[in-house]
């Protein structure tokens, strides 16, 4: 695989090269004006032409979102995002601990150990002890849209940026008014869900308020899920040149999770409790624009990990609980110093960690408590990201960060690529940066196999990505291709200086792959859009699919809005090891909404309508088909 990646380069490159040269004498080529592509914020700080960023940047934009008809981000990324999976157990929620699902993978570097990051508005999202993303805190109704970084972020995010991120950008009134909106909807296995939002937007000033609740009580018996959930935003533009902006949001959930079929489980119940806040002054000038921003998120956590009666357990004498919180002050500036230049300085401080004990409410130590982990560590960083564009055909892009962590020490991370803007409206860039992740509080002082002399994981990502826009832009493909060698790897060992396990920093990447995305505009009522990648891994690991293909067609035309897409999935390992386990599958879903008035739409949606018998985690059967159906009232 490395000797065709390196091989294919090449010819990549040539043709490149070739290009130049033979269009040195084009006055088309030198006179051509650029249409201004997606915008973005990830991968750079500032608002960018996503032509500029030599690495590759994926956006799901509002639209997107409301088309899926989903209150979880998660199974839209999974469709529109090549390379990116996440895992689910059943009709709604996704739950921690024992048996959880919600894990994010990218590339094949997974979300569940700290290696792919999630932001919201560019502030880190993560449990402060476990260093995980909480999947069921990102529902539709924060985002506006969602940017994915395919790709390491450390040199701007630093630590858990190691594999790429996630960013929330989140909902916003674009023009003045009031909108209320409210969606609801009811289907199988007794599932309820309800978002209702209000937005409004008078001259300077504009805020954001969403509430949800969903419920249902799941495909197998114990396998409830109900989540309360709230949003709200306030925003205020003092002069034309600068806003301060402020939000918070908090989700609070119960679930229930019912084991492997194999071995039923009783009593596994979780009460969730996750909640984030954040405050922003920013700026932004014709040659620079930077921001100020503090952020807290925090999470409150109740397990009872439940027993197995046919394996002759009881009930369980303790229950686990846990509070962590994340805090962060974040600041940067990006300045055109000349034509074609810009340059970011940025500064982060990071504070995580929490507390975390066994509550014992049976047995001899009934009514007491023992800690396993009280702890904070801090995180401090400076980073540059440099850009500079050479005529109208090249961008340079370079990127230093200097990070420094309370306990592990300091570690350098450096990013460059280029992005070649061709004739033909050909895109072609070509990247190398590097990722890292300092151990957990988990993995060094929680739970046996616990080491506190883990040292940092790091990676380096190689990619170079061709895109090209066709028929006046109505049609847009591209692909890519990466190399990551990742080495230092916690891994879970046995101890060389003693009995049992112990974390190790002795496991390696080495993962090749290609993701292709198209998009075309058939006509003013017709759509379609596909993506597919394959991973190929040298050391496979679970919930990282080897083929993931989706293809989705979408028809809107007076009162009604129908898509439909199939998605497959092949080399899904579910168990590695001594006994691998693969799973192979095809989903199949439709969602259709009727605007029966100007203030009221009818909607309905269903998946896996093949009725596939599948599993995603390993002992977890997923639903067969599902329907859905409701109203959402405008006014």
């Amino acid at each position: 695989m490395k000797k065709i990646f390196s091989t294919v380069s090449l010819l990549v490159v040539t043709t490149v090269v070739s290009a130049q040269v033979q269009d040195v004498s084009d006055t088309t080529f030198i006179n051509r004006t650029y249409s201004i592509d997606e915008v973005v914020v990830t991968g750079a700080r500032h608002r960018t032409d996503v032509r500029h960023l030599s690495q590759t940047v994926s956006v799901v934009n509002r639209n997107k979102l409301e088309q899926a008809m989903q209150p979880s981000l998660l199974p839209v990324l999974t469709e529109q995002v090549p390379g990116l999976f996440t895992t689910s157990r059943g009709v709604m929620g996704y739950g921690v601990s024992n048996g959880a699902a919600g894990g994010i993978s990218l590339r094949g570097l997974s979300g569940g150990n700290a290696r792919l990051m999630v932001l919201i508005d560019g502030h880190p999202q993560y449990a402060g002890i476990f260093g995980h993303p909480i999947s069921d805190a990102y529902q539709t109704l924060l985002a506006d849209r969602v940017e994915v970084l395919r790709g390491p972020a450390s040199v701007l995010y630093g630590s858990n940026a190691m594999g790429g991120v996630v960013n929330i950008v989140t909902r916003r009134m674009h023009e003045d008014g009031v909108r209320t909106d409210l969606h609801t909807g009811y289907g199988s296995y007794n599932t309820l869900e309800t978002e209702l939002t209000n937005r409004i937007r008078k001259g300077r000033f504009s805020s954001v308020v969403s509430g949800s609740y969903n419920r249902t009580d799941g495909h197998r018996a114990d396998m409830n899920f109900e989540q309360y959930g709230g949003y709200a935003a306030l925003g205020y533009e003092p002069t034309d040149s600068w806003r301060v902006r402020a939000d918070a949001n908090i989700t609070h959930f119960n679930a229930s999770y019912p084991g492997p079929v194999s071995a039923p489980l009783l009593d596994g119940d979780q009460r969730i409790t996750r909640g984030m806040t954040s405050l922003a002054v920013e700026n932004d000038y014709e040659k620079t624009s930077g921001a100020l921003s503090f952020f807290y998120n925090w999470g409150d956590h109740w397990i009872n990990d439940g027993y197995t009666p046919s394996a002759g357990e009881g009930p369980q004498d303790d229950r686990f609980n846990s509070f962590d919180d994340m805090m962060g002050l974040s600041l940067y500036q990006s300045t055109r110093f000349f034509k074609g230049n810009r340059i970011t300085f940025g500064f982060d401080w990071f504070r995580y960690g929490g507390h975390a004990w066994s509550e014992y409410v049976n047995g001899d130590r009934a009514g007491t408590s023992s800690d396993m982990v009280d702890k904070h560590e801090n995180e401090v960083a400076g980073y540059m990201d440099f850009r500079q564009d050479f005529g109208r055909w090249l961008t340079l892009n370079a990127g230093l960060r200097i990070d420094h962590h309370s306990r592990v020490g300091t570690e350098w991370v450096p990013q460059a690529g280029l992005a070649f803007h061709l004739p033909h409206a050909i895109e072609l860039k070509a990247s190398a940066s590097k990722g890292f992740r300092y151990p957990i509080l988990r993995e060094m002082y929680m739970f046996p196999p616990q080491n506190p002399d883990l040292q940092p994981e790091s990676m380096w990502n190689y990619e170079l990505a061709f895109s090209q826009q066709l028929l006046d832009g109505r049609l847009r493909y591209g692909i890519n291709l990466f190399y990551i060698d990742g080495k230092n790897l916690i891994q879970a060992l046995p101890n060389p200086g003693g009995s049992g396990m112990l974390n190790q920093n002795s496991g390696k990447i080495d993962n090749t792959g290609v993701e292709v995305q198209a998009a075309y505009r058939i006509s003013p009522d017709w759509s379609a859009d596909a993506n597919y990648s394959f991973l190929h891994m040298e050391n496979p690991v679970i919930a990282a699919p080897e083929h993931k293909l989706y293809a989705g067609a979408n028809f809107s035309k007076g009162r009604w809005r129908v898509s439909s897409g199939l998605q497959y999935i092949a080399g899904l390992y579910t168990a590695v090891g001594e006994t691998e386990i693969t799973e192979n599958f095809v989903l199949w879903n439709l969602r259709a909404s009727f605007r029966a008035a100007k203030w009221l739409d009818i909607w309905a949606r269903g998946e896996n309508l093949l009725a596939q018998k599948y599993e995603i985690n390993a002992g977890y059967p997923m639903p067969r088909a599902t329907v859905m159906a409701g109203v959402n009232l405008n006014f």
